[in-house]
């Protein structure tokens, strides 16, 4: 096709200016041209036109960039990926590539069918490669083989100089390492547009997992029985959860708002190995949840053995937990993983936190006041914080030289999401996010300065960068919630003079020259 270009008068202009949250872009605010690229040469070719032309390029592989990076451009270009897709490898070349605009819910059955390997990445099917691996993506594979960052051994990108031309280079660890580092981890839309990425090795695909489902009902939940569930979560993972043989286990907790009626945690679980003969670890996790009376199903897949409907487990409590498991192949696994994403017409704003220790009996206070907390003509039943298990081969401390994602010490990971549909009730949902995030780290410990935040200190590690969020630029020592308080940042800014230097790709939290 080479470069085809969207402009205002095309049917498609309005849904290819938008990506996936629908606060952007802002009245005014839209961009006036889309390129759709098939190869990194109409990339080049597209990027070096719109800089000459003097409009602002903003890049767009999957859409769902959390804050306005790219939809809102005025009068500027985005040039957009999503053609620029598969991942037939190279001729010659790395074994293995992903392109920049491949979704992940056609790269995981594409790698598992060439060679039965896979991508430690998210659970979000939609969501493109470019951004989610340039930001540090992880997923359910992540404590058993790290993040997918962590595998990539070389990337093409198109860069600027300083006179305005565009330039494809190939960044790997023999020839320009340090763009290659910063490609790995750094965040999207910082040094240039990576178009592919290539992997020489990748883990080999689990060939089943066990996946199910713990419910926990909001109705009768008191302070101290939800304090106490979160402490057995929380707990686990900072302690049990950093022996080896755990690392196949992979749980969500979804804290959602008590308008929602329920408090779901997601399990996910595979032996090193990559079967489930051995589920004592998985069976171990369960049981911590008993003196919640558990009902419990266990669900082996058709295609494996007979089903089983029967509960193994039943009681009744004022917090009732329903357990409910699958035995099934890792490749169904993805390729059911439908749904994740964020919605073409919902609002939505987002915050992070690494944490290294469990919940605090005051962390678990502040959750239950806001969670159960009301706010007139504004529906938060959509609103939840996800708790991610973390850690595992994430924690590798010789990835942080050869990364730019500094967290390697955590053992949770939370996203804070508010999800909407109405316009008007936007500061209601904003407020309410951050009064809560305010609150829960009113008294972080690390400072009085850093107040508010999750800084660097024995309980957290900053934030993740591809949950951006903007309410951090009031605080002077953003790039440090994001990238720690060694030598990364100022290494990226270095990076970013020399591929960068003019700031042709920038947005409010790109690095800083």
């Amino acid at each position: 096709m080479g470069i085809e270009i969207v402009s205002t008068g095309d049917v498609r202009f309005d849904r290819l200016s938008r990506g996936q949250n629908a606060r952007f872009p802002e009245s005014g605010d839209r961009a006036s041209r889309i390129a759709l690229c098939d190869t990194s040469e109409d990339v080049a070719e597209a990027l070096q036109r719109f800089v000459h032309a003097g409009l602002r390029p903003t890049v767009r592989s999957g859409g769902h960039c959390y804050e306005d990076f790219v939809d809102n451009n005025p009068g500027g270009a985005i040039i957009d990926l999503s053609l620029l897709a598969g991942t037939a490898p190279p001729p010659n070349g790395p074994k293995y590539r992903l392109g920049a605009g491949t979704t992940l819910g056609r790269a995981y059955p594409e790698l598992y069918k060439r060679d039965l390997v896979t991508i430690p990445g998210g659970t979000c099917p939609p969501v493109g490669a470019g951004g989610h691996i340039s930001g540090g993506g992880y997923g359910l594979l992540s404590r058993l083989h790290g993040i997918t960052p962590d595998w990539v051994t070389a990337v093409d990108i198109v860069t600027v100089d300083p006179a305005g031309n565009a330039r494809i280079r190939r960044a790997d660890k023999r020839n320009e390492a340090d763009l290659l580092r910063a490609c790995r981890g750094g965040g999207g839309g910082n040094f240039g547009i990576i178009t592919n990425f290539y992997f020489d090795t990748l883990p080999k695909a689990p060939t089943e997992v066990v996946r199910g489902n713990i419910s926990f009902s909001w109705d009768g939940m008191t302070e101290e029985r939800f304090a106490r569930i979160l402490y057995l979560f929380g707990n686990y993972w900072e302690t049990r959860g950093k022996d080896a043989e755990t690392w196949g286990l992979f749980s969500i907790f979804n804290l959602s708002h008590r308008s929602s009626d329920h408090l779901g945690m997601s399990v996910t679980f595979t032996n090193p190995d990559g079967t489930v003969n051995d589920t004592r670890v998985l069976d171990e996790y369960l049981a911590m949840f008993d003196e919640c009376k558990p009902i419990a199903q266990l669900s082996v897949h058709p295609a494996m053995a007979e089903h089983h409907p029967e509960p193994v487990h039943k009681g009744t409590d004022l917090c009732l937990a329903k357990h409910t498991l699958n035995k099934i192949p890792w490749i169904d696994s993805q390729e059911r993983n439908g749904g994740g994403g964020p919605v073409v017409n919902r609002r939505h704003k987002y915050k992070s936190t690494f944490m290294k220790r469990g919940f605090s009996r005051e962390e678990a206070a502040c959750f239950y006041k806001h969670l159960n907390r009301k706010i007139d003509g504004v529906d938060l039943s959509s609103n939840t914080v996800l708790a991610d298990s973390f850690g595992g081969a994430v924690n590798r401390e010789q990835m942080l030289e050869e990364t730019a994602s500094a967290q390697r010490n955590s053992t949770m990971k939370l996203q804070f999401i508010g999800t909407w549909t109405d316009p008007a009730q936007d500061a209601g949902q904003i407020q309410w996010m951050r009064d809560f995030y305010q609150d829960l780290y009113a008294s972080a410990g690390a400072s009085n300065k850093y107040a508010g935040t999750p800084f660097w200190s024995d309980r957290y590690e900053g934030c993740y960068i591809n949950y951006p969020d903007i309410d951090m630029l009031q605080h002077d020592y953003w790039p440090q919630l994001y990238y720690g308080t060694g030598d990364l940042y100022p290494f990226l800014q270095s990076v970013k003079r020399r591929y960068d230097p003019n700031n042709i790709f920038h947005h409010s939290m790109s690095i800083r020259i």
